[in-house]
């Protein structure tokens, strides 16, 4: 995107609450009977927005909550202060949960028992967070077994820095630090569906690439939509290809989903799990849509010789990055290569050292 039409786009997309930020333990109503909520993140992304609806479930006034923050004290006690002073006296009705990361779902366990309710969420997100948080299985037991998990699948795409590869592996419990484990049981949410919420419609849009089923929540009266991570003002969101699934196309899947949005009325108000509430989703989705336009120019531009992924993480991120980072970033650019191989742009050879090079064709 050109810098003029990038001032544009930046131009076309407004904060309405301003630099207005709710203080941990309170809340900003931003529509009627909508509370955002933040929580602290220990890492580069320091912060999650959640969300509490007004509601009524068999004749009980109280609150749903979407988005739960990662399982930590600080986090916990967080939330104490919320049930404090911001419940105005009620209970807590439900959980619903976007997606299976760990900010998203990692105190689900610990409010559902809490509150002796019901998680909601998409299948796909609920056994993949299950499969992940159990420490005898999941990532910890591929790591165990001599599999390696990340590490191997990194390592047959270039990175192959010893002092990298042993800080990945001694990650294998990473999810499940952030997530101990989720609900025994779970309400299913589909694409389409419509949710009742406090007497207002809320209707469920899957997006993919992000996570394995990420549901976003658009309410038509109150003309808001909670997008999770699918749409955010500020920075892209991360779309990685994981061991699990090695060639995936998640970017693609991604991109697609972005087109979803595109019917909604241009004065959505758009919360997003990270950065401040906006309009502007259109022109957001151009942006978007622009990035990764130009990162995928960038890294076919980079593939004149047979290059690993490892050699195109700096072409597509010009900063330096910690192992935390460099993990995201792996992802992120085989997504880009998996991307233009899937559509005849790129080839790709397994060499002789076991490492996976790509050549534009």
């Amino acid at each position: 995107m050109s810098t003029q039409k990038q001032a544009n786009a930046e131009s076309a997309i407004h904060y309405p609450l301003g630099e207005q930020l709710p203080q941990l333990g309170e809340t900003i109503e931003v529509a009627p009977g909508v509370r955002w909520l933040r929580m602290r993140l220990p890492f580069a992304l320091d912060h999650i927005n959640l969300w509490l609806l007004r509601d009524e479930i068999d004749g009980i006034s109280g609150w749903t909550i979407v988005d739960c923050g990662i399982a930590n004290d600080e986090t916990r006690a967080s939330w104490e202060q919320i049930f404090a002073s911001q419940l105005e006296g009620l209970p807590v009705l439900r959980v619903i949960v976007t997606h299976m990361h760990p900010d998203h779902v990692g105190l689900s366990q610990w409010l559902c028992e809490k509150w002796n309710v019901p998680m909601w969420i998409s299948m796909t997100d609920y056994l993949t967070a299950q499969w992940l948080s159990c420490k005898e299985g999941g990532a910890a037991i591929g790591a165990r077994a001599g599999g390696g998990g990340s590490a191997d699948h990194f390592q047959k795409h270039g990175l192959t820095a010893p002092e990298d590869l042993e800080k990945i592996r001694a990650r294998s419990n990473y999810y499940s630090n952030m997530v101990p484990g989720v609900p025994r049981q779970y309400r299913r949410i589909l694409d389409g569906e419509s949710i009742l919420i406090g007497g207002h419609a809320w209707q469920v849009i899957m997006g993919y690439g992000h996570a394995p089923e990420h549901a976003s929540l658009f309410c038509k009266e109150l003309g808001v939509l909670i997008s999770g991570d699918m749409l955010l003002p500020r920075i892209s969101t991360n779309v990685s290809v994981y061991d699990a699934d090695p060639d995936a196309d998640p970017l693609g899947l991604y991109l697609q989903s972005l087109e979803k949005y595109l019917p909604l009325p241009d004065e959505t108000l758009v919360l997003p799990s990270h950065g401040k509430p906006f309009t502007g989703m259109k022109p957001r989705i151009a942006q978007l849509n622009a990035h990764h336009d130009e990162r995928l120019a960038e890294t076919l531009g980079a593939c004149k010789k047979p290059v690993t992924a490892r050699e195109i993480v700096p072409v597509l991120f010009k900063r330096e990055l910690d192992i935390h980072q460099l993990t995201f970033a792996m992802g992120e650019a085989i997504a880009h290569l998996n991307y233009l191989l899937r559509r005849g742009k790129l080839d790709r050879q397994l060499c002789e050292d076991g490492v996976l090079r790509f050549f534009a064709v």
